[in-house]
């Protein structure tokens, strides 16, 4: 995918807002991600740590996200929310169905592939490259207020509405054209 073909992150659309640091043992910036995020390899979510949110932040939410996806509306990798105020790190893995290393409360939605875990990159064979956009937000409510039935959509609705900061990680990923 060209870079002039690139579609726009989620958060374009939300109001600016004050940033922080999001950084990853397994997700470098602007590199390629490796085989453990990939769909078809590892499926694994990568580890992710947070600092400099502001200090009125009540809890946390996490989402990864494909604006190049040949959908019209981007794709829903991962998306979690009611991240306890006092957990600034997620282990690898923890999005798995199984939630280990998730505290108890936190709130997972389906993503696009229909299930309450995190799925990894599998953009079209000859696609070109695809986005993988790791937001954390800090959030002014220690409950969202959606439940686990809820779509990506309605989430970030209430993100919208409730992000006092956001942090972001953006790896990338290809899926070369078979032949």
């Amino acid at each position: 995918m060209s870079e002039q073909n690139r579609r726009p992150l989620p958060h374009d659309f939300h109001p600016p807002v004050p940033s922080f640091t999001v950084v990853s043992d397994d997700v470098e910036p602007g590199g390629t991600l490796k085989s453990a995020q990939v769909y078809a390899e590892g499926n694994t979510s990568p580890q992710l740590r947070w600092e400099g949110f502001p200090a009125e932040t009540k809890s946390f939410a996490v989402t990864c996200y494909d604006p190049d996806a040949p959908t019209g509306s981007g794709f829903w990798h991962w998306v979690l929310f009611d991240i306890p105020v006092d957990v600034t790190e997620l282990p690898a893995g923890a999005g798995s169905g199984a939630f280990e290393g998730l505290p108890e409360g936190v709130v997972h939605v389906r993503n696009d592939y229909g299930s309450r875990d995190f799925g990894g990159a599998a953009p079209p064979p000859g696609d070109g490259s695809h986005r993988y956009v790791f937001t954390v937000y800090a959030v002014d409510a220690e409950k969202l207020g959606p439940d686990a039935d809820a779509s990506p959509a309605v989430v970030g609705f209430n993100l919208r509405f409730h992000t006092l900061a956001r942090a972001q990680l953006i790896g990338e990923y290809e899926n070369p054209a078979a032949g």
